[in-house]
């Protein structure tokens, strides 16, 4: 099958090269312009590009694909590539540009698109990492049929994956694009062999996964411990959560951490302030209403043991409760947030028994 593949990141890439693996004939690839990177702001090429350079495939990188748009020249030229290219498939994964009606309907069998959770809940553009923030215990893979709707699209298949309390952003990407690479592989052998069903989406269950923005990262201490957490992984590596930690100019960014229960009970040491402002067939059980996705794991769960931690049941929120080997145990709303991994703005990342070891205004 002649498949357009259209693509950006290393999620993308991993797709790519499993349809190549798979045998399938791919004349051309969409990706997006290289942009600057690392401290030299040296033009980098995508992740996609790269493979699709090493594997002697044309590559068309428009900064957008309307014809009516702000750089029609772009778009016009890819129009006439993917005219070229006599595509039957066109195999979306993350992007990063919209693709107008012409785009959708160029291709025989139209364009799917790979999407990074289990529709319709977390329809949007940072699925894992909400997932993770809303305390999901599954999430998966929805190969969709793109419409002009916001991953509207009918569900083609699905591949659900647990979703641990020791699951990061980075952790969780790297499972899905690798259940991402196996589910497009599966579902254009289901099209060839015409064995695809299309069902819709149900009109339960929708969510949205908004964005990520830096304006997120900072903790706020006044929240309970275990969504804390939750936050840390989730923003785990982008765009990091931090805190400030008394004698540190700069906020800190949190690489690891875990929420501690609030059955500990010792004297307050220190202060610090948050950097606040103070199935067999899944798709067919979708259908059919039957969305286990939206779980959420209880606090206990995700809490760790008490061990080795102290704090005051009075304590305000943002207190450093003690700084030792075991990790800072930072007061939250409800418990205490141990920190077992940091980094100061310019440093590298560090362990927390090594972290406290060079802290100056440590408790």
């Amino acid at each position: 099958m002649r498949i357009v593949f259209a693509g950006t990141p290393e999620f993308a890439r991993i797709a790519l090269s499993a349809l190549l693996d798979a045998g399938h004939e791919v004349p051309l690839v969409l990706t997006q312009p290289d942009r600057p990177s690392g401290r030299g702001l040296k033009l980098t090429p995508s992740a996609v590009k790269q493979a699709a350079t090493a594997a002697a495939i044309p590559v068309c990188q428009p900064r957008s694909l309307r014809l009516d748009g702000k750089y029609p020249d772009d778009a016009m030229l890819a129009q006439q590539a993917l005219h070229e290219a006599r595509p039957d498939l066109m195999v979306v994964a993350a992007y990063g540009l919209i693709l107008p009606s012409w785009v959708l309907t160029l291709p025989t069998y139209g364009c799917f698109n790979i999407h990074a959770s289990l529709l319709p809940r977390w329809r949007g553009a940072a699925p894992i990492q909400r997932a993770i923030e809303a305390g999901d215990t599954h999430t998966g893979i929805t190969i969709m049929q793109m419409d002009q709707g916001l991953d509207t699209g009918d569900m083609l298949l699905r591949r659900e994956i647990p979703i641990s309390d020791q699951h990061t952003a980075a952790l969780l990407h790297d499972e899905l694009a690798a259940e991402g690479a196996r589910a497009i592989v599966e579902a254009v052998q289901a099209l060839a062999h015409g064995k695809l069903v299309a069902v819709p989406q149900p009109q339960q269950g929708v969510t949205y996964a908004d964005k990520l923005s830096k304006l997120e990262s900072p903790l706020d201490v006044s929240q309970p411990a275990h969504e804390l957490a939750r936050r840390v992984r989730a923003f785990n590596p982008v765009p990091g959560a931090t805190l400030h930690l008394p004698g540190i100019p700069e906020p800190v960014k949190v690489w690891n951490a875990v929420a501690l229960d609030a059955s500990c009970d010792a004297p307050l040491v220190h202060g610090a302030s948050s950097s606040a402002t103070t199935s067999a067939d899944p798709v067919a059980d979708v259908a059919a209403g039957v969305v286990g996705a939206a779980g959420t794991a209880a606090a206990a769960a995700e809490a760790a043991s008490c061990s080795g931690a102290a704090t005051n049941k009075n304590a305000t929120p943002g207190s450093v409760a003690q700084a030792g080997p075991d990790g800072i145990d930072i007061v939250t709303a409800d418990g205490l947030l141990r920190l077992l991994e940091l980094q100061k703005a310019g440093g590298k990342r560090q362990p927390a028994r090594v972290f406290v070891q060079g802290w100056q205004h440590r408790p």
